[in-house]
Order: C-alpha cells, then sequence, then structure tokens
C-alpha cells in the first residue's frame, strides 16, 4: 500500500458515506425512510437489487473459488432468471396491490399475526447473521493481509455503514449503491485486463482458456444426477430457483429494493434487468479467478495463501518440513511455465497436443498435493488455523502485483460492495423489526414520528448487532458457501408460506404455521444429518438442494394438514 492508494481508497469511500447522507437527510416519515416514498427509477431498482446480493463476499471468495475448483459455481446462478420472472408475475403486483413496508406484512393479511410473525423471526435470525458475516468477511482478509486489527476494520466498515443507513434509510442505500456498482465493476473490469496484460507476450485469451480447460477449470456445466454434487445443471435450476426465489421474493433486504420502485412497471423492470446481468456478472467474476490461475502457471505461487498460516509455521517445530514442501513447489513451478510454455507454442501452430496436455495435469495434481501436505503441516503446527486458503487467493494477487493507485482502487472495491450489501441488510432488519414486531405489537397508536425513530434506533441496533457478531466470527471452508448455506436453511420454508399464501387460497393460518414451524425444524434435522457433521466434500447432500426440500416440504405439510382440519370439522358438523 503507497500513498497513492491510500488517497484512493479514502477519497472513494468518504464519498460514497458523505454523498449518500448528504443527498437523502431528513426522512419525513416512516414511509420516505422504508421505501423512499415510492420515488426509484427502474435502473436504480436493478443497480440496488444487483449490489445488495454482490457483497464482498462475491469478490474476495468467487475468484478463490474458481481458482481452486473452475466455473463450476456459475451453475448456482441457472435458476435465477427463471425466478426473477416469476416474481415479477406474482410477487411484486401481490406486494403493490397490498400496499405493505415489508414482505412479512403481506403474510398477517392473508393468514394472521402467528405466521407473520414467524417469518419475520425466521428473517430476522439468518439475515442477522448474514449482515454480520457481510462485515467479517473482507474485514478479516483485510487485517490478515494488510496487518490491521481485525476489530478495528469490523468496527470501521460497519460505522461508514450506520452513518448513512440511519439518516437516509432506503434512498440512502439505492443511491449509494449505485456509486458502489460503479467503482467495483470499474475495478473488477481493469483487473480482468491486466491479468490479461501480465501473461506471456505470444499467449492469447484462447490459449489461456485451453491452459484453463487442461486443468479441468472450464468445466461450466455438469449434467449428472448426483445428490452430493453441490453444483450441478440440476441443482442449479431447482435448488438455485427455490434460492433465488426465497431471497428476491421474500428476503425484505432485496424486498425492500423494488418496493421503492415508482410503479409495479418500474420495479419489474429493475428485477429483469438483474435476472439478464446476473450470471454474466458471476461468469465474469469467475472467469477472473481462472485468468488468476492461468496466471500462477507462469508465476511464483505460495504454499498457502492464507498469510497468517505462513507466520504460524514459522514459530512452529515444523518450520523446516514446510520449508522443503515450498522448495519442491519452487521446482515445479518452474517445470510447469516450461510446459504452459511449450503447450502455448503447439497451440500457436493450431495444434492441442494430448501429451503435454496430461503433463500439464500431472504437474497439476502433484502440487494439489504439494498443498494437501501443507494444509496437514499447518494443523499440526496449530489445530486452529484456517488451512483452507480459498478467500485469500484473489487478494493477494491484488497486493502482489497491481500497480500503485489499483491496490487501493480494488481495496474500495471489496469494501464498497461490505458496506453495500450490509446497509441493505441493516435496513431490511430494522424495517422488519420496527413494522413486523414493534409495531404490530403495541397496544397504543403512536405518531410516525415515533415509528420513524423507532426504525432508525433498530438500524443502529442492528448495526451494533452485526459487529459483534463479525468480532467473534470464525471462518468457514468458503464464505460464499457459509452465505448460501446460512441463507439455505430458512429460506425454504419461509418461500413455502409465501407459496402457499400466494397460490393455495384453501390453506388457512392455523394449517400453515404448524407446518411451517414442523417444515423448519425438519431441515434443521435433514442439515445436520446430510450435511453439517461430514467432512467438506463427503456431505450427502448438497446444501442447495434444502431450499428445494423446505419449500415443497412447507407446501405439502399445510396441504395435509389443511385436509386434516377439514376432516375434522366435517366430524364435528356430523355429529353435531
Amino acid at each position: 500500500m503507497q500513498l497513492f492508494d491510500w488517497i484512493v481508497l479514502i477519497v472513494t469511500l468518504l464519498f460514497i458515506v458523505g454523498y449518500g447522507s448528504w443527498k437523502t437527510k431528513g426522512s419525513k416519515n416512516v414511509e420516505d425512510f422504508i421505501l423512499g416514498n415510492h420515488e426509484t427509477p427502474w435502473y436504480t431498482v436493478g443497480l440496488s437489487v444487483m449490489a445488495t446480493q454482490a457483497s464482498a463476499i462475491t469478490f474476495l471468495s468467487t475468484p478463490g473459488q474458481a481458482y481452486h475448483d473452475g466455473m463450476g459455481f456459475v451453475q448456482f446462478y441457472f435458476g435465477l432468471p427463471i425466478a426473477m420472472i416469476v416474481i415479477c408475475v406474482t410477487f411484486i403486483p401481490l406486494y403493490h396491490k397490498s400496499k405493505v413496508f415489508t414482505a412479512y406484512e403481506f403474510l398477517e393479511k392473508r393468514f394472521d399475526i402467528k405466521t407473520r410473525s414467524l417469518a419475520a423471526i425466521l428473517f430476522l435470525v439468518q439475515r442477522g447473521l448474514g449482515t454480520g458475516l457481510t462485515i467479517y468477511a473482507p474485514a478479516i482478509i483485510l487485517s490478515a493481509l494488510l496487518g490491521w486489527n481485525l476489530t478495528f476494520m469490523n468496527i470501521m466498515i460497519g460505522l461508514l455503514v450506520i452513518i448513512y443507513t440511519f439518516s437516509g434509510g432506503t434512498k440512502a442505500v439505492n443511491v449509494t449503491q449505485k456509486q458502489q456498482m460503479f467503482v467495483i465493476m470499474t475495478g473488477m473490469f481493469i483487473t480482468f485486463f491486466l491479468i490479461l496484460h501480465y501473461l506471456p507476450n505470444d499467449m492469447t485469451f484462447t490459449s489461456a482458456l485451453h491452459i484453463a480447460g487442461a486443468n479441468d477449470k472450464m468445466n461450466i456445466v455438469d449434467f449428472s444426477f448426483n445428490p452430493e454434487e453441490k453444483y450441478t445443471f440440476w441443482s442449479g435450476i431447482t435448488g438455485g430457483f427455490f434460492l433465488a426465489l426465497a431471497y428476491f421474493g421474500t428476503d425484505q433486504s432485496q424486498v425492500g429494493r423494488y418496493l421503492s420502485g415508482k410503479s409495479v412497471r418500474e420495479s419489474q423492470m429493475g428485477l429483469i434487468m438483474n435476472g439478464l446481468l446476473k450470471v454474466p456478472m458471476q461468469f465474469f467474476i469467475l472467469l477472473t479467478g481462472v485468468m488468476v490461475f492461468v496466471f500462477f502457471q507462469f508465476n511464483p505461487v505460495p504454499l498457502n495463501f492464507n498469510p497468517n498460516n505462513k507466520i504460524v509455521i514459522e514459530k512452529s517445530a515444523f518450520k523446516e518440513e514446510y520449508h522443503l514442501l515450498e522448495k519442491k513447489l519452487n521446482t515445479l513451478s518452474e517445470d510447469k511455465k516450461v510446459i504452459n510454455l511449450l503447450y502455448i507454442d503447439q497451440l500457436n501452430q493450431d495444434y492441442d497436443n494430448p501429451i503435454l496436455r496430461k503433463e500439464l495435469v500431472a504437474l497439476s495434481n502433484k502440487e494439489k498435493d504439494l498443498r494437501d501436505r501443507a494444509k496437514e503441516i499447518i494443523s499440526k503446527a496449530d489445530s486452529n488455523s484456517e488451512t483452507n486458503d480459498k478467500d485469500y487467493v484473489f487478494f493477494h494477487f491484488i497486493l502482489h502485483y497491481l500497480p500503485k493507485g489499483l491496490i487501493g482502487l480494488l481495496l474500495a472495491v471489496i469494501l464498497s460492495a461490505a458496506m453495500s450489501s450490509t446497509a441493505s441488510g441493516l435496513n431490511a432488519l430494522a424495517s422488519t423489526t420496527a413494522i413486523d414486531i414493534y409495531k404490530r405489537n403495541l397496544k397504543t397508536e403512536k405518531s410516525e414520528k415515533h415509528y420513524l425513530n423507532a426504525t432508525k434506533f433498530f438500524t443502529l441496533f442492528w448495526g451494533i448487532i452485526a459487529i459483534l457478531f463479525a468480532c467473534v466470527g470464525t471462518l468457514f471452508e468458503n464464505l460464499i458457501q457459509l452465505v448460501n448455506i446460512i441463507g439455505s436453511i430458512f429460506y425454504g420454508t419461509v418461500l413455502g408460506i409465501f407459496l402457499v399464501g400466494f397460490y393455495l387460497r384453501r390453506v388457512q393460518a392455523k394449517a400453515m404455521f404448524y407446518s411451517a414451524i414442523i417444515s423448519q425444524i425438519t431441515i434443521f434435522v435433514i442439515y445436520y444429518f446430510m450435511i453439517y457433521i461430514y467432512p467438506s466434500g463427503q456431505e450427502k447432500l448438497g446444501y442447495l438442494w434444502l431450499n428445494f426440500i423446505g419449500a415443497i416440504l412447507t407446501i405439502v405439510l399445510s396441504l395435509l394438514m389443511q385436509l386434516l382440519v377439514f376432516k375434522r370439522n366435517e366430524l364435528e358438523t356430523n355429529e353435531l
């Protein structure tokens, strides 16, 4: 980090926070604070929806995911465009017709207060955890790579977000997310083209793709029906569809974005924009990770990308053993460089040499073996060390290979993404707590100003909770997976409630409430016995299927429960 990097970083962040606070200060009432007075144009709705989902975790973890596992993660998003169409046709018109502040307000009008409160509480639990994670993810990596204090990073990111979210509510979130998306995509495009520029002179983009393909990084679609595989075409088109339907259709952090639209049509156009751009955006981010992999076929690569692990090793009795592996990796890297250059030369002559391809695969397998052995040594040196380094890959490249100024810009990208998703989360948590829990359970009527102040108070409250959670969080295998796992555990049940509410008019409140409780408990059990207790890669069920199972289970149970209620009422009527 040079002086110019610090200037770029600080000026970018201060501009976003200052502009958001200045442009949207002085909300007059709750509708203005939560719904932005229904003044948001469609393109702002679309950018805000995209920015809410595109957290710092997206830009830290996704390239690392592609570096290790290839492009297959893009299948996770295959169901998203279909979900956008369903939401535009059904969800948005019903929300606008009901004139609700939050998605869960609709459930009381359709069922009762118990069902509304249950859905709101499930949302508060998972979004509270998720919002803390959007702060923690960039904080832990920035602190590790830059030597910054982790607690300070958590507090700094949290406070920056609280400032403008507290002052301007939904308007502030929408306004700042436009600036943040511009910073994010500018930084990512510049980085992508710089990676291509850094590759050997006689190497084309097509050659880079061939090298990635030879190392199994370009396997985009998997049509297998194996439920143990996390990402396949079928899990993406079903589990991914249900997850997207639940996230964009029932999660207040997203519903709040398009409820602020000027009209039903503007909200629908914003979501369609998201449906058209989201998959290409994720494909591009994954492709950036794959290009980082290709780049490191010609440049020195660390045995483990997490710098904390290097510190642990240097202080342990396993230092020499680890250094020996590093020497082997350095020799292997030189061999890889030679073989890759030969392979490029053959490709330039329009010949894809199968012998060289096999040699590349063999070298990659040897490197993987060295990395696995390094992880074992790190674990022996400190059993609490996080050996998985996927989340550090992209940042290692940024810090060691980008020119002055761009490091500051990429840091601004990561922090902007963290702030955008955290701001949406806080705004949604505050809105849901104020409207669905606090206001609904007050015995006496209060003024608009009272509820406005209450919503602002809950913004501050949830901001502090998110910071505290971030300060005690721990790294998981891969942060982007952790966020989606947390969502998958809860989203299926909540989505099932809404789908019954929209499409199955005969199901009544009592049947719905108890079905949802049984479904959620069942999902907890399935997650524990099929996923949680197994080591990574050995799970008996891909977590995306939890969304599908939870939604279908809730729907089926509600129908059966309603049938039982109907039969019981029929028997009681006959007895009378």
